[in-house]
C-alpha cells in the first residue's frame, strides 16, 4: 500500500498478538501512548471461544483511556508517536483522508 495512513489502519483491529509483542500503543482516536499491559479490554470474542487459540488472536484492542477501537502498536513497524497518531486521527476520525478519485467512465 502506498499510503502509510491506510496500511495502518489494518493494524488497529485483530491485533491482540501484534499488541502482546508491542513495547509500546498508541491510540489514533485519543493520541495518548501507554504500555500495552494497560489494555484491559477486548472486542471480538465471547464465552464459547476463549479456549479457541485463533478466536483469541482475533481481538480488538480496546483504548485504556477513551474505549475506542483504534489502538496501534509499534509491533506493526508504525512510528507511535504524536505525529503519527495525529496524522491517524485527522484521516480517520476527522475524516480528512483524500483518497484518489475513480477515474470516470
Amino acid at each position: 500500500m502506498s499510503n502509510p495512513l491506510l496500511a495502518a489502519y489494518r493494524y488497529t483491529t485483530n491485533n491482540w498478538t501484534m499488541i502482546q509483542e508491542s513495547r509500546v500503543c498508541g491510540c489514533c482516536n485519543c493520541m495518548r501512548t501507554f504500555p500495552p499491559d494497560e489494555i484491559v479490554g477486548w472486542t471480538g470474542l465471547d464465552f464459547s471461544q476463549v479456549d479457541d487459540p485463533v478466536a483469541v488472536a482475533k481481538q480488538t484492542a480496546m483504548c485504556p483511556h477513551c474505549g475506542s477501537e483504534a489502538v496501534l502498536g509499534d509491533k506493526s513497524g508504525y512510528p507511535i508517536d504524536a505525529s503519527f497518531l495525529g496524522r491517524m486521527n485527522e484521516a480517520w476520525f476527522q475524516r480528512t483522508l483524500i483518497r484518489p478519485s475513480k477515474p470516470r467512465a
